[in-house]
């Protein structure tokens, strides 16, 4: 193997591992169980200080992991905005944005039971609804659903954009969910 070979070789790997990683598809049995661990390998979430680092979206497949590590702690079903594909251009457009972004903060007393607010817009939106000449709104959120309405009344995409999930879940992910966390929202 020449030197140049021997060099690349661990970089292509750990590329491949990451795009195995973004492109696995999903396991609906998992995600059908709402905040059912992600199998035999999954973290035990009663040992302390076992959280996540990191949130993912993969909004084709209505699906978000909470990781540690590589390690998939929960995956939840979830409702996305009224518009599901694409990114999110301006405010009241029904999109739920796509990018990079982490927990800004929380909101325990919310009209959707609790509430983790993300860090949309990240600068890439900005520019991106700026060049347009729109606004890119705000107020992105991780919620539950609506206080005081049946939970099996609401469609398959609700939201203005924001990423829901039962208020059980969102109990469960405000505990294993610190501020400052990623969150990559996926097409």
């Amino acid at each position: 193997m020449s030197k140049m070979a021997a060099t690349l070789r661990p970089l292509f790997v750990s590329l491949a591992l990451v795009f195995v990683t973004v492109t696995a598809p999903v396991d609906m049995a998992a995600a059908s169980g709402g905040g059912a661990p992600a199998g035999p390998g999954a973290l035990n979430l009663e040992r302390p200080g076992a959280k996540a680092d990191l949130i993912v979206v993969h909004k084709s497949a209505r699906v978000m992991e909470l990781k540690h590590g590589e390690q998939v702690l929960r995956t939840y079903k979830v409702h996305l905005g009224k518009v599901p594909v694409g990114p999110k251009l301006m405010r009241g457009d029904g999109r739920t944005p796509e990018g990079t972004y982490w927990i800004q903060s929380r909101k325990e007393n919310s009209s959707f039971h609790r509430a983790l607010k993300i860090s949309y817009p990240n600068a890439d939106d900005r520019v991106r609804s700026n060049a347009i000449g729109l606004d890119p709104g705000d107020f992105i959120m991780i919620h539950g659903t609506p206080n005081g309405f049946p939970p099996t009344k609401l469609p398959r995409d609700w939201t203005n954009g924001c990423i829901a999930v039962t208020n059980g879940e969102i109990d469960e992910i405000w505990r294993l969910v610190d501020d400052g966390v990623g969150v990559l929202i996926l097409p």
